[in-house]
């Protein structure tokens, strides 16, 4: 089973002390320490359990980010996950959660995997990326999933804690989309020997030239125009083709 895991650089709760910026629009990031998002880390020592208890397969885990979330993707590799792929570019900064989508949706395209998990939601707590993901991919989706049970090599059972404390089960055909909740499992310990292991691993940044309209990028809400282009701002509305610079 190939799984990918979606994972992301945000500023450690634990660890730090937050104070708005001066535009009072985000957080004031001078000297913040980081670490990766806590649902992520669920979703990513979800993966290497399916896979060891299937016996084969690989994890793969993704981050889009500058050069600093390399060590975020170094970090999983030390849990147990083969590969780290790292989506880097100037113009992704301030992407919202329609843009991170759509930037994982091309690379997604370029490879086969039978299942792509989310943590249920990261710093800013909106939980929008792995429903959009789903979406553009139009493949089965689960939110706040609590439990996964593989039932063979073509589906899963996915668990959902839904209200009065139930528990909802559902079977799902992959490939598929989830969004893992915490306290599916306990991530197991990093420690020096895991970090030093892949501490010379290549983790790749690759790159290619995307090209879609604006309009379908933009058809659902014309003014996220903030997703990232590479030209002005008047030219959002046009029908030409908009090339979108993503490395994958």
């Amino acid at each position: 089973m190939e799984i990918l895991v979606c994972v992301k650089r945000v500023p450690d709760t634990a660890e730090n002390e937050f104070e708005l910026n001066s535009a009072g629009n985000d957080l004031n990031r001078d000297d913040l320490v980081y670490s990766v998002n806590e649902w992520d880390n669920y979703a990513v020592e979800e993966a290497i359990q399916m896979v060891e208890a299937k016996g084969s397969g690989s994890v793969t885990v993704i981050s889009i980010g500058d050069d600093d979330s390399e060590e975020v993707l170094r970090r999983e590799m030390a849990m147990g996950a083969a590969n780290g792929v790292l989506l880097k570019d100037d113009a992704f900064e301030g992407s919202d959660g329609k843009g991170i989508a759509t930037i994982l949706k091309a690379h997604i395209d370029q490879g086969k995997y039978d299942l792509i998990m989310t943590g249920a939601q990261a710093d800013k707590g909106s939980a929008q990326v792995g429903g959009m993901l789903a979406a553009m991919l139009d493949l089965p989706y689960a939110s706040l999933v609590n439990k996964i049970e593989v039932v063979s090599d073509s589906t899963i059972k996915v668990g959902r804690e839904i209200e009065g404390g139930n528990q909802e089960m559902n079977e799902m055909s992959l490939p598929a989309v989830v969004s893992i909740q915490t306290g599916i499992n306990e991530p197991r310990y990093v420690g020096i020997r895991g970090i030093r292991k892949v501490a010379s691993v290549e983790i790749p940044v690759k790159s290619r030239t995307i090209q879609t309209t604006i309009y379908d990028i933009l058809k659902t809400d014309k003014l996220s125009c903030r997703f990232p282009i590479l030209f002005d701002r008047k030219d959002c509305f046009d029908n030409s083709l908009w090339q979108i610079r993503l490395l994958l």
